[in-house]
């Protein structure tokens, strides 16, 4: 079964663009266009049409894209919000992210970087392009020490790991250790974090490791 997509642009002409991209994508359809937050929501409670996934801009009349994915994440946090954005400052990417995102892209990208994306969240639960892994991993560096009390060197830096794309295999080979010992990491940390994803691991050090 497909994947449902609810695109949320202001910009008419490039939500029907994007909504014409996704028509050729094999494993997902659009739901419905929407041209800010409160248009969505209003879908949500009205129609009681629940997307799997959001297509969101930031920049809207209205309700922006910060407060569309707060109230989602609060109201209906198992669907998947992807940023489809032109913003690339530090700040936007962090708090989308902090407020659920489970991937971040440029409007320029290439349909085949945004169809790759949404198979590769489905599957793993997030996808970051090397471009936003960058700034999430600059906001970790700025710790503000509260985490580093909590967590090992090692743990400090599977969690740098986590937010990339690789698995956790790639991700074992990198830290010249097995598997086994990566998915002890993983536990240690959801268990000093109370945290049950790995999405959650690279919110929880942005919130708390960034000034």
């Amino acid at each position: 079964m497909k994947k449902k997509i609810a695109i949320v642009d202001d910009h008419v002409l490039i939500a029907q663009a994007i909504k014409g991209v996704i028509s050729n994508f094999k494993n997902f359809e659009v739901l419905y266009e929407c041209e800010n937050g409160k248009e969505l929501i209003d879908k949500i409670i009205k129609k009681n049409q629940l997307p799997d996934i959001v297509l969101l801009d930031i920049s809207m009349p209205i309700m922006n894209g910060f407060d569309t994915a707060k109230w989602l994440q609060e109201n209906h946090p198992d669907i998947m919000v992807v940023v489809l954005s032109m913003q690339t400052d530090e700040e936007s990417v962090n708090k989308m992210i902090k407020y659920g995102a489970k991937s971040y892209l440029l409007k320029n990208s290439h349909p085949r970087d945004l169809e790759i994306a949404l198979n590769t969240m489905i599957e793993n639960g997030y996808y970051y392009p090397d471009w936003a892994s960058r700034l999430i991993f600059s906001a970790i560096n700025k710790t503000n020490g509260k985490l580093a009390n909590k967590l090992s060197e090692r743990e400090k830096e599977f969690l740098r790991y986590c937010i990339t794309e690789m698995s956790y295999k790639e991700i074992a080979e990198l830290m010249h250790c097995s598997p086994r010992t990566v998915e002890s990491y993983r536990d240690n940390l959801f268990e000093k974090l109370d945290l049950k994803s790995r999405v959650g691991l690279a919110v929880y050090a942005i919130k708390n490791g960034f000034e």
